[in-house]
């Protein structure tokens, strides 16, 4: 129930910005611009039925795969959904800082062509991205993976829907302690080790299914101090790759993925560090 109550939160707060930044440059335009506003709404609307779209699509295809079809189905879901989160977080590094300048470049050129249908591709694009991604962000953490979903999961979802509305009102009061940048530096550390522990359940799936070696079954066992089968260590192990008793593969898998996630966002900060010493002189 965390897992989706983090997903949908995180994931709504981006999309809540990408509105945001749309809405207020159409708000607060001249009256041509005001005129953009419908094809806002038609392209949010569009965006969330894509998305939803999508997330049947996934739940019924599960309905229809059986054995170990539907166990492979699966595990190629949350290795996905791994490499998309890693992928998400470098993007926002490379694009976060010139993404409200870009979207309301693009805006500008639509109002000034009368584009308004290339105001709701434009929206449409940028809500059904962030929805695909919640939608397989969520099959990844267990979401509707059984052919169905539960009360509690849809709760959840609600549940962390109303926090990114709260969230996204605190953050546009603006303020030191609590701000954008805060927030998506903290959250994108917090989406790493969700995408740690979905690439841990990929290699546990694969592991049962004699694709990978354990080498080691088990190199030690700490179920003593936390239980990766209670509920909150459960909890702990979807959100950060925690593994009570992991097989020497476990570890080297975790290792390996974070050796990479580090490699890349170096690779990610070069051109970001280039631009500001550019700026600079």
């Amino acid at each position: 129930m965390g897992q989706v109550m983090f997903v949908v939160w995180r994931e709504s707060v981006e999309a809540l910005l990408v509105v945001g930044i749309l809405y207020a440059w159409l708000k607060n335009g001249d009256e041509n611009a005001r005129r953009g506003l419908p094809y806002l709404w038609a392209g949010v609307g569009a965006g969330v039925l894509a998305a939803i779209a999508l997330g049947a699509a996934l739940v019924g295809f599960t309905e229809v795969l059986s054995g170990d079809a539907q166990d492979y189905f699966q595990t190629a879901i949350v290795l996905i959904a791994c490499v998309l989160i890693v992928q998400m977080v470098l993007w926002m590094k490379k694009h976060g800082r010139t993404l409200k300048r870009d979207m309301e470049q693009s805006l500008q050129k639509s109002t000034q062509d009368a584009n308004w249908w290339g105001i709701t591709l434009l929206v449409t694009l940028a809500i059904a991205r962030e929805g695909s991604e919640t939608v397989i962000f969520l099959y990844g953490v267990g979401f509707g993976q059984s052919g169905h979903v539960a009360v509690t999961q849809v709760l959840a979802a609600l549940i962390g829907l109303a926090l990114a509305f709260l969230t996204f009102y605190v953050l546009q009061l603006g303020g030191k302690i609590f701000s954008w940048r805060l927030f998506f530096r903290v959250t994108e550390i917090m989406l790493l080790f969700l995408g740690a522990g979905l690439f841990e359940t990929g290699v546990d799936k694969l592991i049962d299914k004699e694709f990978l070696p354990t080498i080691i079954d088990q190199v030690w066992n700490t179920s003593g101090m936390l239980d990766d089968s209670s509920t909150f260590g459960s909890l702990v192990a979807t959100l950060t790759g925690y593994r009570a008793h992991p097989a020497l593969m476990n570890l080297i898998a975790y290792a390996v993925y974070w050796a990479v996630v580090y490699l890349l966002m170096r690779r990610a900060q070069r051109p970001v560090a280039q631009r500001q010493a550019g700026r600079a002189a």
